[in-house]
């Protein structure tokens, strides 16, 4: 008796909880044989996908509860009016109308400078040991016309 060939449905249809699993799994199979590092740009967009597909699942739950499922987030999506792209020349550039994601800024400036500028003080005291060194090591190479 023949095997049955198992037909798949095309990615597009199918649901995004299996999308993403089935993209976490090429995502391991790649990764078992492959430095990571030259294909960043795979798993920043695995990363992407994630966030997209979870709005989207968030999106879905509200719909199936009758919510209404739409909310503007900060550095994500936006709902713009007609008269809001006209006041900006119909200029579509998303971050005009998104914005950005407000995070908290735990950034201590005088800490961070202090820690820099020491880093740095270290890193040029370092240079100028090592200039020294070299120009001493190039000193002791004698050329046979010398």
């Amino acid at each position: 008796m023949a095997k049955e060939k198992e037909v798949k449905e095309p990615l597009t249809k199918q649901p995004i909880g299996k999308l993403e699993a089935s993209l976490w799994k090429s995502a391991d199979k790649l990764r078992k044989n492959i430095d990571a590092a030259e294909y960043k740009h795979v798993v920043l967009g695995l990363i992407f996908l994630k966030y997209i597909s979870d709005a989207f699942e968030e999106l879905y739950d509200k719909l199936k509860a009758g919510e209404d499922p739409y909310e503007d987030i900060k550095g994500f999506c936006a709902s713009a009016t007609k008269e809001r792209v006209a006041g900006l020349d119909y200029v579509l550039t998303p971050g005009r109308y998104v914005g950005l994601a407000e995070e908290e800024d735990d950034f201590d400036f005088v800490e961070r400078f202090t820690s820099l500028k020491a880093e740095f003080e270290a890193q040029l005291k370092e240079e100028t040991e090592l200039n020294e060194r070299i120009t001493d090591n190039l000193n002791k190479i004698q050329l046979p016309n010398d």
